[in-house]
């Protein structure tokens, strides 16, 4: 039986300070899958434990495919995956930038997203024979949201409501926050975060991480955009 859940295709910075310190400030290493100690970051409105509650599971990332129970072998998901991968060139960005979207706070890009969001397309409609039916329960939490009918409709057709033209990539930071909360946070955070920036912020790789039954996410492997 397969150990993981659900899988994703995700983007995750390869290894060096952006990456590391991401990782201590959620509190959870995906690819070596343990949990780190919270760096210091002075005059936040809450401890980063708190803070980081939400999004530490995923460990750090940005999402292209959402999350899915699996249909079919990890092994025919994964060689998919490489020959996608092979066939597209790598997204280079202008950078990053600290956001707020609603409660929460995260990364956003900068610059012309269009080649970003025809990836995420694409990486969605190619695998999605991997991705076997949401569950009743899955569904109606994804309903609870409030959904529009363009989200009701791709929430059908996909299993998820925020793909395609409501994509929007971002990699999260927090749960969510008061608007005071946030605020401080982002005061806190910017001049620790923002030398580590990439700039050009470039999306080279496609990352296959994997559900734990614990919930957790682990980085199962790269995919090199080679084409």
């Amino acid at each position: 039986m397969d150990e993981f859940k659900r899988y994703a295709v995700y983007y995750a910075p390869a290894p060096g300070p952006f990456a590391e310190f991401s990782a201590h400030w959620l509190g959870w290493d995906a690819f070596e899958g343990v949990e780190l100690p919270h760096p210091v970051v002075e005059g936040l409105p809450l401890p980063i434990s708190e803070i980081t509650a939400t999004p530490r599971k995923y460990g750090f990332h940005g999402t292209l495919k959402p999350p899915f129970p699996l249909t079919g072998t990890r092994a025919e998901l994964m060689s998919d995956l490489e020959t996608f991968a092979s066939a597209h060139t790598p997204v280079v960005l202008e950078g990053l930038t600290l956001t707020r979207i609603g409660g929460f706070l995260a990364l956003t890009p900068t610059g012309d997203l269009s080649a970003l969001e025809t990836l995420a397309g694409e990486v969605v409609a190619t695998l999605d024979p991997h991705r076997a039916q949401p569950s009743e329960t899955e569904l109606a939490r994804r309903r609870a949201a409030g959904l529009s009918a363009r989200q009701e409709a791709l929430l059908s057709q996909w299993g998820y409501p925020y793909v395609m033209e409501e994509f929007k990539f971002h990699l999260t930071l927090t749960g969510k926050l008061t608007e005071v909360q946030a605020e401080a946070t982002a005061t806190a955070l910017t001049p620790v975060i923002t030398p580590l920036l990439p700039r050009p912020f470039e999306i080279k790789d496609l990352c296959l991480f994997g559900e734990a039954e614990d919930g957790r996410f682990h980085l199962l492997h790269r995919y090199t955009l080679s084409g």
